[in-house]
């Protein structure tokens, strides 16, 4: 038995005018934000990509007041300003005089911009290294002034890179030597390709059309492929129960959570990466949620509403389809946090009990949630609620946007140049139509979300609550098996690594090469990957992840072969394969995989 229906919702992140009476006698005329305030919000956000101009204000504020507090740092900065000159007027010397000259600073190992030959050459070298530098002060002068908020440090250092990337000399046809020598060789055409480019994108993103190349992966027939049946439907979910692939299966079905933020086939890419379609061969009976993608009717959809419709309605389904078997649970990015939750409100009722809970990229604690966090405090979620007030939803783009600010360099500034100035596309892969096609995210269930997560970190600090009640996640007593990856700026691999300071259980983590999506898609023959497994026996001392890192031995290949011999240790035997569906019980088939929620598209 799944746990009663949630009779009382979470909480809406703001308090009404009687709420705040309640607490503060004698304020009973304290009123709610007005139907203009909120327009006049949605309106500004539309202009900002949802980014609150306020939040902002305030960071750039508090680091301009402390920093003209700060004589000893304006000496510094002042000093390490003439250093600087005094080395690229050095640098500038021995290259006009031909002499061999070690550059002044070298990029940082994720910047790629500067890497080809011709940023060598003279004069562009002198503008790499002269960027370069300006890079390295602007980042001196916005970080390490005493007094500043680490929240408005960090905002503020990332606005400052983001307008010095804006005016990179990679982004100009003038400075940019790869451009130039392109324009030479071609007589202009690329530039004509280039701007034939930019009025195709343009012309996309207004009729909200995928980008070029993405009708190349149609789900059903080139990704999202795997055979299977839809065996339930409700107005948030889709089950599939995947066609088994081998003559006897593991007793324990599986079921997948994936994160209600994007279309589930991340997981059933094209059917060499896809991981549905790796574990249904290696004899696991597979079901996996496919979730709507909400529209304004769906505005009131909260996270009590995910946990009843989603989780807790699949795993109904799965133990009716698969009767007396307990199910090895798999959660993604926002679907782990989600399925955590689950697991830790049905810790006690033994008839629904799990049999193993794998988390992949998936937080339960929000206090390091990378760069994300540059857009997360009280200003800024009450903007963007009144952006999603005023729509009922957050629109893909909107939050596309946020996504690529974080990448600027690789998601926007690199295409960019690629695009219009080279004129050359670089090809569309199956991850990247898939990235494409987004979802949307209801008004209600979005500001819960980053309020009771992200903002006061509820779940590990055992103040969400599930039917009334809190929830503390080290009741969760089956075996975890949790997956992080290395250069994840969604989940950082440190916050997913503390479940180990929670978890009441065996905890096997493992680290994978490569970042929230591309590392977990990380099949068998996959080029340059790596990983780091240990197993933490229930009981153990805790290890620093830090120390971990250096302790756990680094081994090549894919990290799925590695889970798959933990998900046969938690198998209690091999059995001939479950039916599809269950009529009798009203699991009846409604059709073929991928079903109908998967097509419900990136345009309203």
């Amino acid at each position: 038995m799944r746990p009663a229906s949630l009779s009382q919702p979470q909480a809406e992140p703001r308090q009404t005018g009687s709420e705040l009476a309640a607490v503060l006698p004698g304020w009973s005329d304290i009123e709610p934000p007005t139907d203009a305030d909120r327009l006049l919000h949605a309106f500004l956000g539309r202009v900002t990509l949802g980014m609150s101009p306020t939040s902002m204000a305030l960071a750039w504020t508090d680091w301009a007041l402390h920093l003209s507090q700060s004589p000893g740092k304006w000496q510094r900065l002042l000093e390490k300003s003439l250093r600087k000159q005094w080395r690229l007027a050095n640098y500038a010397a021995c290259v006009c005089s031909g002499l061999p000259c070690p550059p002044c600073i070298d990029p940082l190992p994720q910047d790629r911009r500067f890497t080809s030959q011709a940023w060598k050459q003279f004069p562009f070298n002198l503008l790499q290294q002269s960027f370069l530098l300006q890079q390295q002060w602007w980042h001196n002068a916005t970080t390490g002034i005493g007094g500043v908020s680490h929240h408005h440090e960090q905002m503020v250092a990332f606005m400052a890179r983001q307008m010095l990337d804006l005016v990179s000399p990679v982004n100009f046809v003038a400075t940019n030597p790869e451009v130039l020598q392109a324009t030479a060789r071609e007589g202009g055409h690329n530039l004509m390709r280039g701007a034939m480019n930019f009025i195709e994108d343009w012309k996309r993103e207004r009729m909200g059309k995928p980008p070029v190349g993405s009708e190349a992966f149609q789900p059903g027939r080139d990704v999202a492929a795997t055979a299977g049946q839809v065996v339930y439907r409700n107005r948030l979910i889709e089950l599939i129960q995947y066609a088994p692939k081998t003559a006897r299966v593991h007793a324990e079905p599986m079921l997948i959570v994936p994160a209600w933020i994007m279309k589930y086939y991340i997981l059933d890419l094209s059917p060499h990466n896809s991981l549905v379609n790796y574990l249904v061969g290696q004899g696991h009976t597979v079901f996996m949620i496919s979730w709507h993608n909400p529209d304004a009717a769906d505005r009131d959809l909260g996270m009590d509403d995910y946990l009843q419709l989603g989780v807790f309605a699949a795993l109904d389904a799965v133990r009716a389809i698969v009767p007396g078997k307990k199910i090895n649970a798999v959660g993604y990015c926002l679907g782990g946090t989600l399925l955590a939750i689950a697991a830790a409100s049905m810790a006690s009722d033994e008839a629904a009990a799990l049999n193993c809970l794998t988390l992949l990229a998936a937080q339960t604690d929000f206090t390091e949630a990378g760069e994300l966090m540059l857009f997360i405090d009280d200003s800024q979620l009450d903007f963007l609620q009144d952006m999603m007030w005023s729509q009922g939803f957050l629109d893909n783009r909107q939050m596309a946007g946020a996504f690529r600010l974080l990448r600027s360099n690789d998601l926007i500034w690199s295409r960019m140049v690629n695009n219009y100035l080279l004129g050359r596309r670089a090809p569309v892969t199956d991850l990247l139509a898939w990235n494409a096609d987004a979802t949307r995210m209801p008004y209600r269930m979005h500001g819960e979300y980053l309020r009771h997560f992200f903002l006061d970190n509820d779940l590990f600090q055992g103040r969400y609550r599930v039917n009334g009640k809190p929830i503390a996640l080290s009741d969760i007593q089956a075996p975890i098996f949790a997956v992080a990856t290395e250069t994840d700026h969604v989940a950082p691999w440190r916050s997913v690594y503390k479940i180990n300071l929670v978890a009441d259980t065996d905890v096997s983590f493992l680290l994978t090469s490569g970042g929230h999506n591309a590392g977990i898609v990380s099949e068998p023959g996959h080029r340059n990957r790596h990983f780091r497994l240990s197993r933490f026996v229930h009981g153990e001392r805790y290890v620093d992840p830090d120390q971990w890192f250096l302790s756990a031995p680094c081994v090549e290949g894919s990290w799925w072969p590695a889970w798959n011999d933990w998900l046969k240790r938690q198998s209690s035997g091999m059995v001939l394969p479950p039916p599809t569906g269950a009529p009798a019980k009203g699991y009846a088939i409604q059709g073929p995989a991928p079903g109908r929620y998967v097509f419900e598209h990136y345009a309203i």
